[in-house]
């Protein structure tokens, strides 16, 4: 009796606590995203293809046309280009995130995991990591590819290392904007168009490629506290990019970049993880 009451104690599971079982859930669905990534290398390959365009075009076909910092010169507009190169590719992996969603979503993948005992968030949180770890490897070829056309650093390795640490940061609270998207409408084709159709106003209105004060007064506040521009201004601090002459925007955001940079990117991450993790509450119920 005592022997059978010892193995089924050994035999019985440790119950793990909430988070503890979010964790473990959310690291398991990123594990299947990334292995299926890894079967579909298209999908990596054309994500790195559209970002490489912008850094060739931006640079030889508008690089000696464009005034920065009161002059015209190509590697300084070159150095002050690509971190909002960087900033675009990060945030344009929303419609990536909201397509992959919305086709599991589509293929019945939410009944699945719905019957099984495991943590409602940690699907939509294993997905946002997946992606996360793509952007990151996309952005490790985009710097070399930068760097092959004369981009340079002019900061210790520590600030560039955090310059692209907020871009990843950034990319990441912008995947749950994906996410909630991609809960959002029926198709991943409604999924694409819907997670790219406002991101080119964003990040055009924004000091991502031309200097905000050649805007218009109306444009210029808008590309100043845009969130976008802070992570911009922030790398170009931390690179060492900002071209001589230039005048920095007397807004705050760009006054304290960095600071900015992580407030707003926190502020889009919590909001909009809260957001969709009751939307997919609700689709799973």
């Amino acid at each position: 009796m005592s022997a059978t009451t010892e193995t089924a104690g050994i035999a019985a599971p440790v119950p793990r606590g909430g988070i503890a079982q979010s964790v473990g859930d959310s690291l398991v669905v990123a594990r299947r995203n990334l292995i299926r990534m890894t079967r579909i290398p298209e999908v990596v390959i054309f994500g790195l293809v559209q970002p490489i365009m912008f850094v060739v075009l931006f640079t030889y076909v508008f690089g000696g046309s464009i005034q920065v910092g009161g002059t015209i010169s190509a590697q300084a507009y070159r150095e002050f280009l690509m971190a909002g190169i960087f900033a675009q590719t990060v945030t344009f992996a929303t419609a990536g995130a909201s397509a992959g969603i919305a086709d599991d979503m589509q293929k019945g993948l939410v009944d699945r995991f719905r019957s099984l005992p495991m943590s409602r968030g940690a699907v939509l949180t294993g997905r946002t990591l997946a992606d996360l770890v793509q952007t990151a490897l996309t952005l490790l070829v985009l710097a070399g590819v930068a760097l092959l056309v004369g981009w340079r650093t002019h900061e210790n390795i520590g600030k560039v290392l955090f310059g692209f640490v907020l871009l990843l940061f950034l990319g990441y609270a912008f995947s749950w904007i994906g996410a909630l998207i991609g809960l959002s409408v029926r198709t991943p084709e409604a999924a694409t168009s819907g997670g790219l159709i406002w991101l080119f106003p964003l990040t055009f209105i924004s000091n991502a490629f031309v200097d905000p004060n050649q805007m218009p007064s109306f444009l210029r506040h808008i590309a100043e506290w845009n969130p976008f521009s802070a992570t911009v201004q922030a790398c170009r601090e931390l690179f060492g990019n900002f071209p001589p002459g230039y005048q920095t925007p007397d807004a705050w955001p760009m006054q304290h970049p960095v600071i900015a940079s992580l407030l707003w990117s926190l502020l889009i991450l919590v909001v909009f993880r809260t957001l969709a993790v009751r939307k997919y509450r609700r689709a799973a119920g």
